[in-house]
């Protein structure tokens, strides 16, 4: 477990199952907490009792059962309400709120967004909350995008993914990603063999393996920073499309040929 604090929200991100993260969105001016994308109850309930915090909410980005298997137990203990998805409302259950791309909601009493990204299942969302740490915000991206990498198409398109990405993209840079696993080490490794380059990867796996090495997580991570060296969110970037030998490819079949490759990657 590690914590992220502003003057104004508090981060807190707790490890789970294998290779989870749990969020935690703590507002203390409202004494409100977000519980996002609960894979289990346990190690949340040591953390709030720990702290002596009652949580206020749940959110969900998508149905997997490593994001939401925590919901029942959380939501019956503390008698909170739970957020997710409307499209995915028949393999979320207990849902008291539901939400689709473009709604406007808060969340621990911060505006938040919602942004339709499907691809990893067709009903994922991910949560914007833009002004909960003054001069910039943060992104609960569930399994869209991760440092180094992105989620594997399971239900969607890949063009759906690439769009989800390329969305997500447009967020701006100083954002604060949250997502769902700690996948950076393989995602680095992967991305270290592609032969393409950009003016911050290298600095950017160093700073990845210094993390690894020291047993500490590699994320939440900075947007701007994930733009510069995650190719995931480059499948424009003509250079790419040489690497992966796609010249005069379109952005949906490079995206295609990159994830292919990491699906198939076993290094």
């Amino acid at each position: 477990m590690a914590n992220a604090s502003s003057p104004s929200a508090q981060l807190t991100r707790i490890a789970a199952l294998d290779d989870n993260y749990i969020w935690l969105l703590a507002n203390p001016s409202s004494h409100e907490l977000a519980i996002i994308d609960p894979g289990e109850a346990e190690p949340v309930i040591a953390w709030l009792e720990e702290h002596c915090i009652t949580p206020t909410e749940i959110i969900n980005t998508h149905h997997h059962g490593d994001h939401i298997n925590g919901n029942a137990e959380l939501a019956e203990r503390y008698g909170i309400p739970l957020t997710g998805p409307a499209s995915e409302q028949a393999r979320i259950n207990g849902m008291t709120r539901m939400v689709a791309g473009g709604d406007h909601l808060t969340i621990a009493g911060y505006s938040a967004q919602v942004i339709n990204t499907p691809g990893h299942t067709t009903g994922h969302v991910a949560f914007y909350l833009p002004d909960c740490f003054g001069d910039h915000g943060v992104a609960f991206v569930g399994d869209t995008l991760f440092s180094m990498g992105c989620g594997r198409v399971f239900e969607g398109s890949m063009a759906e993914m690439w769009s989800s990405l390329a969305t997500l993209r447009q967020l701006p840079d100083a954002t604060i990603i949250c997502c769902g696993h700690e996948y950076t080490a393989s995602n680095a490794r992967y991305v270290a063999q592609l032969g393409w380059q950009t003016p911050s990867l290298e600095a950017k796996l160093s700073e990845i393996k210094a993390l690894i090495d020291q047993g500490k997580a590699t994320v939440p991570v900075r947007l701007g920073d994930e733009k510069a060296s995650n190719p995931f969110l480059c499948a424009d970037d003509p250079k790419l499309a040489t690497a992966l030998g796609c010249d005069g490819a379109d952005a949906v079949e490079v995206f295609a040929a990159l994830r292919g490759g990491k699906d198939n990657f076993r290094g």
